[in-house]
């Protein structure tokens, strides 16, 4: 649940940067790496798969998580938890890209909940890597349920 004061790499990164739609270049491999270091900071004793997660925000800063379990099993936190709380605690803003690694630094997709969580946290033009490189949350998680549908129900 670190945050890193890093920003999107804007120089000649090679094959693998990518300028999102918002403009802003993604270095991959740098953000992976990023997730890789929060990965090694993962507390994982039941399971024994550490996951570490990293995110480039609106304004720059990255932001990092890893997962923490619990003997209660089902209270344990998943490194994309980690990750919007280390978002609020440096300041807000949005995601725009995302990038989740296993133990051993290979890329891993978010669980359904996760998607859900990033997508409050990001939006459907959200960033996530994937295997088959960078999609949009809005692709990962079609018709999402989000804060707009709230209101309908009142």
């Amino acid at each position: 649940m670190t945050q890193q004061d890093r920003t999107g790499d804007t120089g000649d990164t090679g094959d693998t940067a990518d300028t999102v739609d918002t403009g802003r270049t993604v270095d991959w491999d740098a953000l992976r790496g990023l997730a890789t270091d929060a990965m090694a900071h993962a507390y994982a004793p039941y399971s024994k798969f550490p996951v570490g997660a990293a995110a480039l925000v609106d304004d720059g800063r990255v932001v990092t998580g890893c997962n923490v379990e619990n003997a209660s099993y089902g209270l344990g936190l998943c490194a994309e938890c980690g990750l919007v709380s280390a978002l609020h605690a440096s300041g807000g803003g949005r995601l725009v890209a995302f990038t989740c690694v296993d133990g051993h630094g290979e890329l891993l997709m978010p669980c359904g909940r996760c998607r859900q969580l990033l997508f409050e946290h990001g939006g459907p033009e959200l960033w996530v890597e994937t295997p088959d490189g960078p999609a949009r949350m809005a692709d990962l998680l079609p018709f999402a349920f989000g804060p707009d549908d709230l209101s309908r129900g009142a």
